[in-house]
């Protein structure tokens, strides 16, 4: 296994493996994102004391408190970005998207709050001295590419593909029905991760055998209701109700 990648291995055997993001990708996602916050920090902070300048000129309001209302709510949008986007976004924020990537933790999931908020803490060991150097050097040398921040809060950084957010998102939707040998439950399984990559005539073929197959391990003495008159979709939520034992 290459120390560059995260193997993800689902309770069928199914493996997902996610490519971990280098500095270069960082650096590029950071740049975006440092960008957009100091953008809306200036923005307020330009609002505020337009808005300020106004309410002074009739002394509703000391200097001080002013100068409060202008400073404080733009120092925490550039300062809080981080950790609030990633929980809303669910470890991505907009430079992280246009740069493919996303934060998993080490089994690919979605980083917990308490994972966010270590990581993003951790941010000023790893900004020193200037520009993420400590950062930036830590991921050069560590063999999963990972910052002071991700080693703390359990977290990697990783090019978020299609394929494999469907992957994710697949495994994590399959609870697998007990009746099924771990051999079908697999094939089940990676037909339904490779669906949209294979022939249509071939995918109905393997759903259809599939089906017979778990039918006749869990006991249904009448087939599986397919038929050349059910589309692929229909297919594909019958093979997937099949594998995890609800109901057609």
């Amino acid at each position: 296994m290459s120390t560059h990648s995260l193997i993800v291995t689902s309770a069928t055997g199914v493996d997902v493996e996610l490519a971990i993001a280098g500095p270069g990708s960082r650096a590029y996602a950071f740049i975006i994102d440092w960008h957009i916050r100091l953008l809306l920090a200036v923005i307020w902070f330009g609002a505020a004391s337009l808005f300020m300048s106004k309410v002074s000129h009739f002394g509703a309001k000391s200097p001080a408190v002013l100068i409060m209302i202008a400073t404080l709510p733009a120092t925490a949008l550039y300062f809080l970005y981080h950790p609030i986007v990633e929980l809303l976004m669910r470890g991505q924020t907009p430079g992280k998207r246009m740069a493919g990537v996303r934060i998993v933790d080490r089994q690919g999931g979605a980083p917990s709050t308490v994972a966010v908020l270590i990581r993003n803490a951790f941010r000023l060991i790893d900004c020193l001295p200037v520009l993420y150097g400590v950062g930036l050097i830590t991921t050069i040398f560590d063999t999963h590419r990972a910052r002071f921040g991700d080693l703390a809060a359990g977290t990697l950084l990783v090019h978020d593909g299609d394929s494999e957010a469907h992957a994710l998102a697949q495994l994590g939707s399959l609870s697998l029905n007990p009746a099924l040998d771990p051999g079908t439950a697999a094939l089940g399984n990676d037909l339904l991760l490779r669906w949209k990559e294979l022939e249509p005539d071939a995918r109905r073929r393997l759903a259809r055998e599939l089906l017979t197959r778990i039918g006749g391990a869990v006991g249904q003495v009448s087939a599986p209701p397919y038929t050349d008159s059910v589309d692929d979709p229909q297919l594909q939520q019958q093979l997937r109700n099949a594998l995890s034992g609800r109901a057609p």
